[in-house]
Protein backbone atom coordinates (compact mmCIF):
# COMPACT_ATOMS: atom_id res chain seq x y z
CA UNK A 1 0.00 0.00 0.00
CA UNK A 2 1.15 3.53 -0.86
CA UNK A 3 -0.33 5.95 2.29
CA UNK A 4 -0.04 9.72 2.40
CA UNK A 5 0.48 10.86 6.07
CA UNK A 6 -0.19 14.52 6.63
CA UNK A 7 0.80 16.48 9.44
CA UNK A 8 -1.02 19.61 9.99
CA UNK A 9 1.03 23.29 12.15
CA UNK A 10 2.93 23.17 14.64
CA UNK A 11 3.52 19.10 14.55
CA UNK A 12 7.18 19.77 13.07
CA UNK A 13 7.73 20.84 16.93
CA UNK A 14 6.79 17.27 18.74
CA UNK A 15 9.56 16.65 21.19
CA UNK A 16 9.35 19.93 22.40
CA UNK A 17 6.00 20.80 22.68
CA UNK A 18 3.86 19.55 26.21
CA UNK A 19 4.91 15.86 26.63
CA UNK A 20 2.27 14.96 28.70
CA UNK A 21 -0.44 15.89 25.57
CA UNK A 22 1.93 15.08 22.92
CA UNK A 23 4.67 12.07 23.60
CA UNK A 24 8.00 11.97 23.97
CA UNK A 25 8.59 11.11 19.91
CA UNK A 26 9.06 13.55 17.53
CA UNK A 27 7.31 13.68 14.18
CA UNK A 28 10.59 11.90 12.77
CA UNK A 29 10.87 9.18 15.38
CA UNK A 30 6.59 8.53 14.50
CA UNK A 31 7.68 8.07 10.49
CA UNK A 32 10.31 5.99 11.44
CA UNK A 33 8.10 3.72 13.90
CA UNK A 34 5.34 3.80 10.95
CA UNK A 35 8.22 2.19 8.19
CA UNK A 36 9.22 0.04 10.73
CA UNK A 37 5.75 -1.24 11.90
CA UNK A 38 4.58 -1.43 8.40
CA UNK A 39 7.81 -2.34 6.30
CA UNK A 40 6.02 -3.76 3.37
CA UNK A 41 3.96 -0.87 2.70
CA UNK A 42 4.84 2.33 0.86
CA UNK A 43 4.63 5.91 3.36
CA UNK A 44 4.86 9.52 2.01
CA UNK A 45 4.73 12.05 4.88
CA UNK A 46 4.44 15.53 4.66
CA UNK A 47 3.99 18.39 7.48
CA UNK A 48 2.79 22.16 7.07
CA UNK A 49 2.17 25.00 9.12
CA UNK A 50 0.18 26.29 6.11
CA UNK A 51 -3.29 25.38 5.37
CA UNK A 52 -3.27 25.93 1.78
CA UNK A 53 -0.56 23.69 0.99
CA UNK A 54 -2.31 20.90 3.17
CA UNK A 55 -5.21 21.32 1.00
CA UNK A 56 -2.80 20.94 -2.22
CA UNK A 57 -1.96 17.52 -0.61
CA UNK A 58 -5.40 16.10 0.17
CA UNK A 59 -6.82 17.06 -3.50
CA UNK A 60 -3.53 15.18 -5.10
CA UNK A 61 -4.10 12.25 -2.76
CA UNK A 62 -6.93 10.26 -4.70
CA UNK A 63 -4.69 10.01 -7.70
CA UNK A 64 -1.39 8.96 -6.11
CA UNK A 65 -2.06 6.93 -3.08
CA UNK A 66 -3.97 4.04 -1.66
CA UNK A 67 -5.00 6.41 1.66
CA UNK A 68 -4.62 8.92 3.27
CA UNK A 69 -3.97 9.65 7.39
CA UNK A 70 -4.27 13.21 8.21
CA UNK A 71 -3.09 15.07 11.96
CA UNK A 72 -4.96 18.50 11.02
CA UNK A 73 -3.74 20.31 14.21
CA UNK A 74 -5.55 23.14 15.17
CA UNK A 75 -6.97 23.33 11.44
CA UNK A 76 -9.19 20.14 12.52
CA UNK A 77 -11.00 22.79 14.71
CA UNK A 78 -10.93 25.26 12.25
CA UNK A 79 -10.69 24.77 8.66
CA UNK A 80 -13.33 24.91 6.51
CA UNK A 81 -11.21 24.67 3.57
CA UNK A 82 -9.21 21.64 4.88
CA UNK A 83 -12.86 20.01 5.63
CA UNK A 84 -13.96 20.57 1.84
CA UNK A 85 -10.60 18.56 0.15
CA UNK A 86 -11.19 15.81 2.84
CA UNK A 87 -14.44 15.44 1.32
CA UNK A 88 -14.14 15.70 -2.06
CA UNK A 89 -10.75 13.34 -1.83
CA UNK A 90 -12.12 9.56 -2.70
CA UNK A 91 -9.99 7.34 -0.72
CA UNK A 92 -9.97 5.68 3.07
CA UNK A 93 -9.04 8.41 5.39
CA UNK A 94 -8.38 8.51 9.12
CA UNK A 95 -7.62 11.70 11.49
CA UNK A 96 -5.74 11.12 14.04
CA UNK A 97 -4.73 13.14 16.90
CA UNK A 98 -2.36 12.81 19.38
CA UNK A 99 -3.93 14.60 22.24
CA UNK A 100 -6.98 12.96 23.13
CA UNK A 101 -8.55 16.42 22.65
CA UNK A 102 -11.99 15.82 24.63
CA UNK A 103 -9.94 16.18 27.84
CA UNK A 104 -8.68 19.05 26.65
CA UNK A 105 -10.03 22.83 26.31
CA UNK A 106 -13.49 23.01 25.56
CA UNK A 107 -12.78 24.40 21.96
CA UNK A 108 -10.38 21.61 20.99
CA UNK A 109 -13.57 18.92 21.88
CA UNK A 110 -15.06 19.42 18.20
CA UNK A 111 -13.37 18.42 14.97
CA UNK A 112 -15.03 20.31 12.05
CA UNK A 113 -12.57 17.89 9.33
CA UNK A 114 -13.37 14.23 11.13
CA UNK A 115 -16.80 13.70 9.89
CA UNK A 116 -15.08 13.98 6.70
CA UNK A 117 -12.93 11.00 7.56
CA UNK A 118 -13.86 7.32 7.78
CA UNK A 119 -13.26 7.84 11.65
CA UNK A 120 -10.68 9.41 13.75
CA UNK A 121 -8.01 8.55 16.95
CA UNK A 122 -7.89 10.70 19.42
CA UNK A 123 -5.50 10.65 22.67
CA UNK A 124 -3.27 7.43 21.85
CA UNK A 125 -0.02 9.27 20.92
CA UNK A 126 2.22 8.03 18.85
CA UNK A 127 -0.16 4.38 18.39
CA UNK A 128 -2.70 6.41 17.01
CA UNK A 129 -1.00 6.41 13.45
CA UNK A 130 -0.19 2.76 13.92
CA UNK A 131 -3.82 2.54 14.62
CA UNK A 132 -4.69 4.48 11.38
CA UNK A 133 -2.37 2.33 8.99
CA UNK A 134 -4.37 -1.08 10.52
CA UNK A 135 -7.46 0.62 9.99
CA UNK A 136 -6.89 1.93 6.46
CA UNK A 137 -5.70 -1.36 5.48
CA UNK A 138 -8.57 -3.26 6.98
CA UNK A 139 -10.68 -0.65 4.89
CA UNK A 140 -9.29 -1.95 1.48
CA UNK A 141 -9.26 -5.15 2.60
CA UNK A 142 -5.58 -5.46 2.89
Amino acid sequence: MNILVINGPNLNLLGQREKSNYGELTLEKIEELLKSEYPNDEFTFFQSNHEGEIIDEIQNATENYDALIINPGGYSHTSVAIRDALEIAKLPKVEVHLSNISAREDFRHRSITAPKTDGYISGFKENGYLAAVYLVKKILGK
